[in-house]
């Protein structure tokens, strides 16, 4: 190694100049103590475990019960009211409706992570190229994204589904899409900040390949503001696929999901208000939930809001 490059190599982070990067382990473990201390964070990871609990092991204490299918209809027990049988009553159709709900959050959480997951692997790696590269490419990148931000995002989520048609997968890829912008953008807004630190410089310097320096340096010190703002789209998700349920455009009957059961029950709201209630509540502790849990990750990961 030449003179220049040993100079070049003394700002690199401890360990960097010999080819080994910092074990993140003790990091990993120092910020999920902080998240378990952390209130508003227990808060929502405690509604969320009632959430998983319940999804899991609610349907195998109730398995004996040939009613406590979801496809279940009896007509003739319709509008029933809670009982030992159905704990939270059955709908218009004699259907459980503690067994839906408890379905439902299958279907509903399963919605908000595929969704949100696919616009993190799409929005990643274009925030990173437009940050890095710079030049047409960014332009390029943030044109399209200033394209599809420029769309409400309900109303692009309801177009997109109205033109792919109905169904889970075609929900998911809708939500995804009307969430990959705010991921690019974070992203880069990231990345930008990052590219210019000494590290990245000196390795830069090294020779080491613009894919290389993106891929090892860029992107995973990016990625702290990244898995916030996902952690909130998750609570996006769930109100977007909820109101394409409702509007009867979004996972079609008999699966059982939230925004779903709320459209088949608006006509009740007057005569049988559980219908509508019991769902809009999953809905609304859902939602805060994931809220919760995205500020404690904020306060967790944000190292200016440290003291």
């Amino acid at each position: 190694m030449t003179d220049e490059q040993l100079r070049v190599a003394a700002v690199l982070p401890s360990g960097a100049a010999a080819g080994a990067e910092p074990a993140p382990d003790a990091r990993a473990q120092n910020s999920w103590v902080a998240l378990l201390k952390h209130r508003s964070a227990q808060i929502g990871i405690i509604i969320l475990l009632i959430f998983v609990v319940g999804t899991l092991v609610g349907p195998l204490l109730l398995h004996n019960n040939p009613s406590n299918n979801w496809e279940y209809q009896n007509l003739n027990n319709s509008f029933a009211r809670p009982s030992f049988q159905h704990l939270l009553g059955t709908d218009q159709l004699g259907r459980d409706v503690l067994v839906r709900l408890l379905y439902g959050t299958r279907f509903t959480l399963f919605i908000a992570v595929g969704s949100i997951a696919l616009a993190v692997i799409v929005g990643i790696p274009l925030g990173a190229v437009s940050a890095y590269f710079g030049g047409w490419v960014d332009i390029l990148v943030q044109r399209l994204v200033d394209i599809i931000l420029a769309f409400p995002t309900f109303l692009l989520a309801l177009s997109l589904v109205g033109v792919l048609g109905t169904g889970l997968r075609n929900v998911i890829i809708a939500v995804a899409v009307t969430s990959f912008p705010n991921i690019t953008r974070m992203i880069r807004a990231s990345a930008l900040s990052v590219r210019e630190q000494p590290y990245v410089e000196a390795a830069r310097a090294l020779g080491v390949s613009r894919t290389a320096i993106m891929f090892r340096h860029v992107v995973p010190n990016s990625l702290a503001p990244v898995i916030v703002m996902a952690t909130l789209l998750l609570g996006g998700a769930i109100l977007t696929a909820a109101g394409l349920g409702f509007l009867g455009v979004g996972v079609q009957q008999p699966t059982p999901e939230w925004g779903g059961m709320l459209g088949q029950a608006q006509q009740y709201i007057f005569s049988d208000s559980a219908l509508i209630t019991y769902p809009g509540l999953c809905i609304v502790g859902a939602v805060l939930a994931f809220n919760l849990l995205g500020d404690g990750l904020r306060d967790v990961l944000d190292p200016r809001l440290k003291r």
